[in-house]
């Protein structure tokens, strides 16, 4: 059926066959080597009496391998395409589909198929599925692998909780679930009408915090009324993760709570935000980098070189580790401020749509 739709030939279903099955199986070969790699490095961790193999299998590497596979998938994507067109380029099989008035436009069907199946799968597993299983994962990593490494701790918070009203704490520390030194202030335009300061605050579930040893200030012109109190129970419209900010939050959070969380917290005037907004914008660009790349592939191999499969191998590689390298660098700058997260995400696509018009032109015709 989607044979017709598509009025697919029998070359291009062999094609998007041989693409697929190259990319899982050179998926599969590179993720059992990182697998034995990362057991290797973490052994000493695996083989403390409080960890048990079954954390280790589904806790840690069944919620691992897919992480892995999201963050290299383009990668895989590349090194399959250089691979099984180089193949078909050495056997001239790319000779005999031109010489036949195929020309390379239409060849680039059955590719241009692929790579949007793999885009459209690896969306949706990094932006829905992947976020949820890397809650275990981290949860496994911050217990026994990077012990005491999740943010627990906060220092000179402050933040909208709604438009007009602003908290404060000197610290919070999340263990105990305690701030110290809270203060809410709320505001009419730019007059102040009511100040409440307080030693503690307790963090009690969703929303609810309790109140310990205030003094509520509300002022009315000239006119201020003092209300003080041991104990109070109040709902405040944030929640300690809304500022106990970790990186490896935004990897846990699909596509959609990111944006509700990069909005939630503009509005709050909470900074250092930058790392949530490079990985909403990534998940984007990293669908279209499936495309570019698979572009880039299939014209560096589709001519038969002198050098081989390993020159196409050689030069398919050192283009994919530069723009993994490039989309390093352009975060860094996002995260420093000099470049804005959109920006940053998008950047090495664009150069390399450039790079991939520039081959496609010099591919064989």
């Amino acid at each position: 059926m989607i044979r017709k739709l598509l009025r697919l030939k029998r070359i291009d279903t062999y094609i998007i066959k041989q693409f697929l099955g190259t990319f899982i199986f050179v998926m599969t070969g590179m993720l059992l080597i990182v697998v034995v790699f990362d057991a290797n490095e973490k052994i000493d961790k695996f083989m403390t009496p409080e960890v048990t193999l079954k954390e280790i299998v589904f806790n840690y590497y069944v919620n691992f391998v897919p992480y892995f596979m999201s963050l290299f998938a383009a990668l895989f994507t590349f090194i399959a395409v250089i691979f099984f067109t180089s193949r078909l380029a050495d056997r001239s099989e790319i000779i005999a589909m031109l010489s036949t008035g195929m020309s390379f436009d239409r060849l680039m069907l059955p590719y241009g198929i692929s790579a949007g199946i793999i885009a459209i799968l690896m969306y949706v597993l990094g932006a829905y599925i992947i976020p949820p299983a890397n809650k275990e994962r981290l949860e496994f990593e911050y217990t026994y692998i990077k012990k005491n490494k999740k943010v627990e701790s906060a220092h000179n918070v402050q933040l909208e909780v709604e438009p007009g009203v602003f908290a404060y704490f000197d610290t919070y520390n999340n263990s105990s679930k305690m701030g110290y030194r809270f203060s809410l202030e709320k505001f009419d335009g730019k007059t102040l009408v009511s100040r409440l300061t307080a030693n503690s605050i307790k963090y009690d579930s969703i929303n609810h915090w309790t109140i310990i040893d205030y003094i509520i200030r509300n002022f009315d012109g000239l006119h201020e009324n003092i209300s003080t109190g041991t104990r109070r129970d109040t709902t405040l419209l944030f929640a300690p993760q809304d500022f106990l900010i970790s990186e490896d939050d935004c990897e846990t959070m699909t596509s959609h709570e990111l944006s509700d969380y990069i909005d939630r917290q503009k509005q709050r005037g909470i900074g250092n935000i930058q790392t949530f907004e490079i990985e909403y914008h990534k998940r984007f660009a990293n669908a279209l980098s499936y495309i570019i790349l698979t572009v880039i592939g299939v014209s560096l191999s589709s001519r038969k070189r002198k050098g081989g499969m390993g020159l196409n191998i050689g030069i398919g590689l050192g283009l994919s580790f530069s723009y993994i390298l490039f989309m390093t660098v352009t975060s860094s700058f996002a995260v420093s401020g000099l470049l804005s997260p959109m920006i940053a995400s998008w950047v090495p696509n664009i150069l390399y749509i450039f790079i991939a018009c520039f081959l496609y032109r010099k591919s064989p015709r």
